[in-house]
């Protein structure tokens, strides 16, 4: 029993080892995509200074600066100028998608353009990667000149939920791998202590091969006769079972012809001894009936 537990350790053990080293790995991939996002923040960064650029330049103005794009929230940004300035609906539109549309990860958005002195929205309106789902208004409407501020909200798509996604699927992948490999290996161990595949038996302690002939236990193994592993298979089929004396004489000398009465008790006595590795593992004589290998748990 004790090298069938040894062997499904170190099989869980190297399984388990497995999986953990799959679950790190994928944390330091999913985490190591943080060098991508300072690049493509920087990016988008770009792009939407490009958008106050182009605004200015259609207000008229070719001078004068786009302040720096501040990050307000998680995926929002505002966009602010140094000076004045007048903007048409349809342009700022047409310009926001024209170039963020260079941006992979920023399918869906809103932007309002708000006044600078109490933050009230101006224009707003929202783009959707599903086009039906697209909400814009006044486009005609050129707005007076005045001090604007252009907040632009993306939905949390971009970065921080593609990595969430990664991660989130390896989780799921290594939750299937681990069912897969590790549930065998749960059954195999809640097999009844009687018999495991392939003609092995599990008896107390000790692994009894019927097929080579050997019991091993504790690193050690003891070899049988084939009348002795013979007699052994029966009472490991039948476990703290009584089994009569007449069965076993009869399944083991009958094939050769003749049946030897005392023949058994000399190798009863003969296994008794092999077994007595655990003590747990005793074949009794049940008085007028014959045998019984009594496995105490």
């Amino acid at each position: 029993m004790h090298v069938m537990r040894n062997l499904l350790s170190g099989k869980r053990k190297y399984l388990f080892g497995l999986v953990l080293v799959l679950f790190i790995s994928v944390i330091c991939v999913a985490f190591n995509m943080a060098g991508s996002d300072d690049f493509d923040v920087a990016r988008r960064e770009i792009l939407l200074r490009r958008i106050g650029h182009e605004i200015l330049l259609q207000s008229g103005d070719s001078t004068s600066r786009v302040l720096p794009v501040k990050k307000i929230a998680e995926n929002e940004y505002q966009v602010s100028f140094e000076n004045h300035l007048t903007f048409q609906p349809e342009f700022l539109v047409n310009t926001t998608q024209r170039l963020l549309a260079k941006d992979p990860l920023a399918s869906d958005y809103v932007v309002n353009v708000l006044n600078c002195t109490d933050a009230s929205v101006a224009y707003g309106y929202a783009i959707s990667k599903n086009k039906k789902d697209d909400i814009v208004a006044c486009k005609g409407r050129r707005q007076p000149i005045a001090c604007y501020m252009i907040n632009i909200k993306f939905k949390p798509r971009g970065i921080t939920a593609a990595k969430n996604e990664y991660f989130l699927g390896g989780l799921l992948l290594l939750a299937v791998v681990g069912f897969i490999f590790l549930r065998p290996v749960k059954q195999q161990k809640n097999l009844p202590v009687s018999q495991l595949p392939t003609g092995t038996f599990t008896l107390g302690s000790m692994l009894f091969d019927a097929e080579t002939r050997k019991l091993m236990t504790n690193g050690e193994t003891i070899d049988l006769t084939r009348t002795e592993a013979r007699v052994l298979r029966i009472f490991a089929l039948s476990p703290n079972e009584a089994i009569e004396r007449s069965r076993l004489q009869k399944e083991i000398w009958e094939d050769e012809g003749v049946i030897v009465g005392r023949s058994l008790d000399v190798f009863i006595s003969k296994l008794r001894k092999k077994l007595e590795f655990d003590p747990n593992i005793k074949i009794v004589v049940i008085r007028g009936k014959g045998y019984k290998l009594e496995i105490s748990s």
